[in-house]
């Protein structure tokens, strides 16, 4: 039996981050990971980088050169992440899946088997496949999958059919769309991105639309029905031809395999790790990133390990509730980001709040690259001009929506935008416009 101070499960943003860490208080550490494919966890090798990287490849280069800049790019990420938690001479990482034996011992897929004073699980999600008939035929696709497309085919599939129309949805329909897809969105729900406004999203599907991307709100996918040259998806009101489906509907923890049957760590429904506000499932059990059921992006993975690291080494007064007001960008083209309330949301709270909104095509910055499409908009207290939430629909977003973390969370008041200075041409100087009548 190996006998270690924290065992961490999971190569992720915040297991590794605590990794460092725990080196640098000379602590030993063992880095278990199932997949040597995974070192630096989802972001870096099947999330954020891969799909940033081709979003932009798609913009200059073909199908084929496009998925081989992004693995080179993959690659070396993956490597130098590896290397630079292997190196540490008080951590070692194991290639193992982990099972828990009690709440102190973990056997792993090597027939080691560790008993650690601390463990930290860090397995992140992993894309929902729903139970629908021809789910699993060698057309349909999770997200992972369809950002390796490269690997089976030198060109992007002439038909594109996407099931869901969330943030990850919508990145792959304007990312194939680009490298000449015909592309279509299939939603269940009669409507998408249920925390925008209705006024913003509209802008939203018109863009969609102008750029042929079809979209069907309000069908519920029936049937994959594989063909010998293509894949029907087939809904309760509708059949598409696809010569490749994406399924984006989700993700679900990766706790199965976990068997926290056999330790006093409670799931919930959805089988994420119950945590409190310090990310504490249990006195030496802790859990980070989306397995925790924390927003599912890199940067929130990342403050789970510095809330983690506060309680252990710190004032220990860092808690989750402390970033209630994050950002978020789905990087469509033109991105769009948010973030604190939107104007619903400030409505449905009581708020006496005010709007104000600014057009793309009123910027000058937009007019000189031709990015006019888009939508500004502001929602600020009328009683104090605190700002409650911005949306910023246009390019360069999801940059400028960090200025409204750092003013939200110091109390800078609204009337501060309308007077600052920025330069010239530029995104950012439109907030003056924006913030003028407050």
């Amino acid at each position: 039996m190996i006998q270690t101070k924290n065992l961490i499960i999971g190569f992720g943003k915040a297991g590794k981050t605590l990794a460092g860490l725990f080196d640098k208080q000379g602590e030993r550490t063992i880095l278990v990971e199932q997949s040597d494919k995974m070192y630096g966890g989802t972001c870096i090798n099947v999330g954020c980088i891969p799909s940033k990287k081709l979003i932009h490849e798609a913009k200059t280069d073909s199908f084929a050169v496009a998925m081989q800049d992004k693995d080179k790019l993959i690659s070396a990420l993956r490597e130098a992440n590896f290397n630079k938690i292997n190196d540490l001479p008080n951590v070692t990482v194991i290639n193992a899946q982990a099972s828990f034996v009690d709440d102190n011992t973990v056997a792993l897929s090597t027939g080691e088997t560790v008993r650690a004073e601390r463990i930290f699980i860090n397995t992140g999600t992993t894309p929902i496949m729903p139970p629908i008939a021809g789910v699993d035929g060698e057309r349909v696709y999770d997200s992972t999958g369809l950002l390796n497309l490269g690997d089976s085919q030198a060109t992007a599939p002439k038909r594109l059919v996407i099931v869901g129309a969330g943030f990850i949805a919508l990145e792959f329909a304007f990312m194939y769309h680009a490298f000449g897809s015909q592309v279509s969105i299939v939603e269940k729900f009669d409507s998408f991105l249920p925390k925008i406004d209705d006024d913003v999203r509209a802008i939203v599907l018109d863009l969609l639309n102008e750029r042929g991307i079809t979209v069907h709100l309000g069908q519920d996918v029936q049937e994959f029905k594989h063909l010998t040259e293509h894949t029907q998806v087939i809904t309760d009101k509708m059949t598409l031809d696809a010569d490749a489906v994406l399924v984006a509907i989700g993700r679900r923890p990766n706790t199965d395999a976990l068997n926290l049957q056999n330790t006093s760590v409670q799931l919930s429904e959805r089988g994420y790790v119950v945590c409190d506000d310090k990310l504490k499932a249990t006195d030496h059990i802790w859990a980070m990133g989306d397995v925790a059921g924390s927003p599912q992006f890199t940067y929130i993975s990342l403050d789970d390990y510095r809330i983690v690291a506060d309680d252990l080494f710190g004032s220990g007064t860092r808690h989750r509730a402390d970033r209630h007001t994050f950002p978020t960008s789905v990087f469509i083209t033109p991105p769009l980001s948010q973030i604190g309330l939107s104007e619903k949301q400030a409505k449905d709270s009581g708020k006496n709040y005010q709007v104000a909104t600014l057009p793309a095509q009123a910027i000058v910055k937009a007019k000189i690259t031709g990015n006019t499409k888009g939508l500004l908009k502001a929602i600020v207290d009328k009683d104090n001009n605190e700002i409650l939430g911005v949306t910023l629909f246009c390019e360069n977003s999801h940059e400028i929506i960090n200025l409204f973390k750092l003013a939200m969370d110091n109390g800078v008041k609204a009337d501060y935008f309308k007077e600052q200075i920025f330069t010239h041409p530029t995104i950012s100087e439109s907030l003056n416009d924006l913030f003028a009548e407050f």
